[in-house]
């Protein structure tokens, strides 16, 4: 049984960003309960952790940004732009999450735990150097990434982004290094714009940037060629000492923010790819952080499928693996994607 930690706190239900606002206190509340309910919680680990200080907001973000949300502290709305917006508790809630995923790092480095799952809100792979946007406040994932480099001495660091949505944020932060391997899977073109397969990093970054857009109406299959016949063989490539994932699943089947077809079993089977590469090339260092998901349903299911396999209690049959590991679905966009990558990676 795998030592896998979750990250969980009543904190980050206290981020209301506004009455019916998709991105809602019960996307936690739902997972939570579902914990509660489960016999084998007692498998898991539940570490407490600090919020993130100042100087490690000010890693991956500026000044201005961190005094911004701070000043929204008490306040009973404050607008960051048109979908982002906070209430008396988010910055706190914000310091938190980005705390969860630095003490993840933490954890990992020391070999305390087997991999982590952080599952915090607010979400934040869309927030920039020096700009909230679409519900993200900081971003937690690249925050992780800056404090395994410069903390923890980390040369090569890999982010998986599988949300619906590109990490816009997360690609500006590490677009021109190669210490940062930033692949995304997403729906394109779709908010926020970002995330052409061309968009491929600069100096010593390029190739180090890889896009995978996609059109919609993708399910588990596509995926899993996806991950079968491009992360895998650049992530063994690449060989990164810790392996960390913007897990959004808002590609499940009917999200209503989305157009893909992921079940749960799809996202149980990258969550397995994921786990295989990180043991094969990092001793097992992997590290989840929530971002969207906007199906209570699908986030809750989507969410145990993923901790199934981080703790080998194997939500996928082997019959279901097979069928994966041997998918073979036309992916013309796969193969465009293949062919830039063949410029910086043997395929």
């Amino acid at each position: 049984m795998a030592r896998t930690a979750i990250f969980k706190d009543a904190l980050y239900m206290e981020h209301d960003p506004g009455y019916s606002h998709v991105e809602s206190p019960d996307r936690l509340r739902v997972i939570y309960e579902e914990l509660e309910q489960r016999e084998d919680t007692r498998d898991f680990l539940f570490p407490n952790a600090d919020p993130a200080s100042r100087d490690i907001l000010l890693m991956n973000h500026s000044e201005n940004l961190v005094a911004r949300i701070e000043q929204t502290a008490g306040r009973t709305f404050d607008a960051l732009d048109p979908d982002t917006s906070t209430s008396p508790l988010s910055y706190d809630a914000a310091c938190l999450a980005a705390g969860a995923a630095v003490e993840g790092v933490k954890l990992l480095s020391a070999g305390e735990v087997d991999n982590c799952f952080a599952l915090v809100r607010p979400p934040g792979h869309h927030a920039e150097y020096d700009r909230a946007m679409g519900f993200c406040l900081f971003n937690n994932v690249a925050i992780a990434a800056r404090y395994a480099l410069e903390h923890e001495q980390l040369e090569r660091v890999l982010i998986m982004d599988w949300d619906l949505h590109h990490g816009n944020g997360t690609q500006h932060s590490f677009y021109d290094t190669d210490q940062v391997l930033y692949f995304s899977t997403h729906q394109y073109p779709y908010y926020p714009g970002s995330g052409a397969a061309s968009e491929i990093g600069t100096g010593k970054g390029q190739g180090y940037t890889v896009n995978v857009p996609l059109s919609g109406g993708q399910g588990d299959m596509a995926f899993a060629r996806i991950f079968n016949e491009l992360l895998a063989p650049i992530t063994r490539q690449y060989k990164p000492q810790m392996i960390l994932v913007s897990a959004g699943f808002d590609t499940y089947q009917g999200d209503p923010l989305g157009g893909m077809n992921v079940t749960p079993a799809g996202f149980a089977y990258m969550a397995r790819v994921l786990k295989e590469l990180a043991e094969e090339v990092c001793d097992g260092r992997l590290l989840l952080t929530l971002e969207g998901g906007y199906s209570l349903t699908g986030l809750r299911d989507g969410t145990m499928a993923v901790l199934d396999e981080l703790n080998d209690s194997g939500y996928l049959s082997e019959e279901d693996l097979s069928r994966f590991r041997n998918s073979s679905d036309s992916l013309p966009l796969l193969n465009s994607a293949q062919t830039i990558a063949k410029n910086f990676w043997k395929l």
